[in-house]
């Protein structure tokens, strides 16, 4: 197919129309490059064809193609003249071919595009030294992607020719060593080398890169080069799922904006830097170069002096770490932070005074730590201007400051799911006015959006509890003694969701939840649907785990033309009564999560999926059970008969002995 599209000039005669025509060709069961295309042509996809090969004139008809693609076509040779009069050529995807055979070829062929801006030669069971060989003379190159293939192990001669590369992808090789391989590429700015193998990175010294992705390696050291004047322009920079010990030695001059930590082992040891017994313990650890042994990196231990910049810090991500405080001046060298994200570590105590959060905060993140105590004064708390999103849940919490969270104008979220905080009564509210207090109150609120209080050991609930707000979430989930039902009503003309599972509701009114459109009643044990449902404009609707037998025809066709997903296994359905399914299945509008986890019983006690109805057993409309017992009992009865005398016919011997036995005895003399 081949495709034109005009770009005017929107008005202004001074600029000329220009046509850009592109052909698709892809998927095209093609052996070779079609010959009888327009000769203009811009743009030529070829991908997932069988084109092995690209002889000398494939493209000779087209000498104005700016991109080609050939991605997926098992691509082995590439003759060297091939590009010969594709002078224009900026953009070449070879991604996914068998450029391994003919690499050297290949190689020749690349060297002829003078105008070559983009490369993709991912996925092509590339060595080291044959991605050396194909990159060599090609030095127009502002983009490369390597990913997928086969590299170990870059030198500096591995991108010697590449002196205008701006971005280079390199994820998902199996490196274990990138001795000074970039020194050649002044102008790299994006670097991926995520999913690897490489242990370390030390004496980071490439100022002019923006974006660094180590992620998924084994590295267990960042260290950048600390006697550099010179600013960092790195803004990035991800070391995720590694295996980090220490904080990473970052640049001491950087404009580092996102630093992305998590799933690592990393805390912090400043507790350990005056410990007496370790006074003969290893303070400093040098770094070899593992080809050469030459370079050496000496680092220095177990200080939090946080070698490096971060006061240009916007997001930090240290979930799932080893965390367990943070060292004095920490957060307080943040002054742009609006990003900490804290989640599954070991943190016990948390003093908004004394870490003097920035005033920029806009999200925090402390969940599934071993939190027990939270302090805050009033000074501390009004520097919190900013903050949105506040996540403390699962932790060992019991008590907080006063007004924490009304003390917040633009408090968004919390969810204290998981901890043993209490919703104050209208008799406590007069009493905890001191600064720390077992429970809190949420009215009034009145920038506070969603409140997530699952698991909290809830029981009674003051009918004023969310007076004044206006919620749009609210989760009560995994509170089995709560009773909710009058202090929900102040919430009906806002609520959107409502989270009421394992709470042992049986019953409940949302008839004037008009806005309501998500609704979790999951492991309540109910026998049937709160009549109420019917009433509203419910989207989302999670009943799992109950033990709903079967839905009423007619509440199952209103619940089909109004809902978009249902949640329905764990209930013991009757398999005689699942017209409701029938409804369900045929409205297209509605999903069943999990249909194949949704099950019933037939009049047997047999378990079936209820979407296998052609194996149940069930009687037809009118039946009665008793017309099939006493059909069957005759046949019983005469089967048994049939046993008896059968038996009696080829073992006549055994009933004699067995008449003997019992009326023959012997007389006694």
């Amino acid at each position: 197919m081949v495709r034109g599209s005009t770009v005017s000039g929107l008005g202004n005669p001074h600029l000329t129309t220009s046509v850009q025509k592109a052909a698709l060709c892809n998927n095209g069961n093609l052996s070779s490059v079609p010959e009888r295309l327009p000769g203009n042509l811009e743009e030529l996809q070829l991908n997932y064809n069988q084109i092995k090969t690209l002889h000398d004139v494939s493209f000779l008809r087209y000498p104005s193609l700016i991109t080609i693609t050939l991605a997926c076509n098992g691509l082995e040779k590439v003759q060297s003249n091939v590009f010969r009069d594709s002078q224009l050529l900026e953009n070449l995807n070879l991604a996914n071919n068998n450029i391994n055979i003919g690499f050297e070829e290949t190689s020749l062929a690349l060297r002829t595009l003078p105008s070559l801006r983009f490369l993709d030669l991912s996925e092509n069971k590339l060595t080291d030294e044959m991605a050396s060989t194909l990159l060599q003379n090609v030095s127009s190159l502002e983009y490369l992607n390597l990913s997928g293939n086969l590299l170990q192990r870059l030198d500096e001669t591995s991108f010697r020719d590449l002196h205008n590369l701006k971005d280079l992808d390199l994820q998902r090789n199996i490196m274990f060593e990138i001795d000074s391989a970039f020194g050649s590429n002044p102008k790299l700015q994006r670097l991926n080398l995520a999913f690897n193998y490489l242990p370390c990175l030390t004496d980071f010294h490439m100022t002019q890169l923006v974006v660094l992705n180590a992620s998924y390696n084994f590295i267990e050291w960042f260290i950048s080069r600390q006697d550099l004047n010179d600013t960092f322009q790195l803004e990035t920079l991800d070391l995720s799922n590694n295996r980090l010990f220490f904080f990473p030695f970052l640049p001491t001059r950087s404009k580092l904006q996102n630093l992305y930590l998590s799933h690592n082992i990393l805390r912090f040891y400043e507790h350990l830097a005056d410990n007496r017994t370790l006074q003969n313990a290893t303070t400093s650890v040098e770094f070899y170069n593992l080809k050469k042994h030459i370079k050496n990196v000496t680092a220095q231990l177990w200080g939090d002096d946080l070698h490096g910049d971060v006061s240009s810090l916007d997001t930090l991500d240290l979930r799932r770490n080893r965390v367990d405080y943070f060292p004095d001046g920490f957060i307080q060298k943040m002054p742009t932070l609006s990003r900490l994200w804290m989640a599954t570590n070991c943190l016990e105590t948390l003093n908004f005074s004394t870490e003097q959060f920035s005033s920029n905060l806009y999200e925090l993140d402390i969940s599934n730590n071993k939190l027990s105590q939270v302090s805050a004064n009033d000074g501390s708390l009004s520097m919190l201007g900013n903050l949105t999103y506040v996540n403390l849940s699962r932790n060992n919490l019991k008590e907080l400051p006063f007004g924490l969270f009304s003390s917040l104008p633009r408090i968004h979220s919390v969810d204290l799911s998981y901890n043993n905080i209490g919703i104050c009564l209208t008799d406590e509210r007069k009493i905890n006015t001191r600064s720390i207090t077992e429970c809190l109150q949420w009215n009034n609120i009145d920038s506070l959006r969603q409140l997530h209080l699952r698991g909290c050991n809830l029981e009674a609930v003051p009918n004023s509890a969310f007076t004044g707000l206006s919620l749009t979430h609210l989760e009560l989930s995994d509170n089995p003694r709560i009773d909710v039902q009058d202090s929900l009503q102040c919430l009906s003309r806002t609520l959107q969701h409502l989270g009421l599972g394992n709470t042992q509701t049986r019953d409940i009114d949302l008839s004037h939840f008009q806005s309501l459109k998500s609704l979790n009643l999951s492991r309540n044990s109910l026998y049937h649907l709160p009549k109420s449902l019917y009433q509203i404009d419910l989207k989302v609707l999670d009943v799992r785990d109950n033990r709903l037998s079967t839905i009423p025809f007619g509440e199952a066709r209103t619940l089909a033309s109004k809902l978009q997903t249902i949640f329905l296994s764990g209930n013991a359905f009757n398999c005689c009564q699942t017209e409701w399914f029938k409804i369900f299945e045929s409205a297209k509008t509605i999903n069943m999560v999990a249909v194949s986890d949704i099950e019933c019983q037939d009049i047997l006690q047999t378990t079936h999926r209820v979407q296998d109805s052609e194996r149940f057993y069930c009687l037809e409309a009118g039946e009665s059970i008793l017309w099939y017992i006493l059909l069957l009992l005759p046949i019983c009865l005469f089967l048994t008969g049939i046993s008896i005398v059968t038996f009696l016919t080829y073992k006549p011997k055994l009933l004699q002995t067995s008449i003997k036995k019992k009326y023959l005895k012997p007389t006694s003399y």
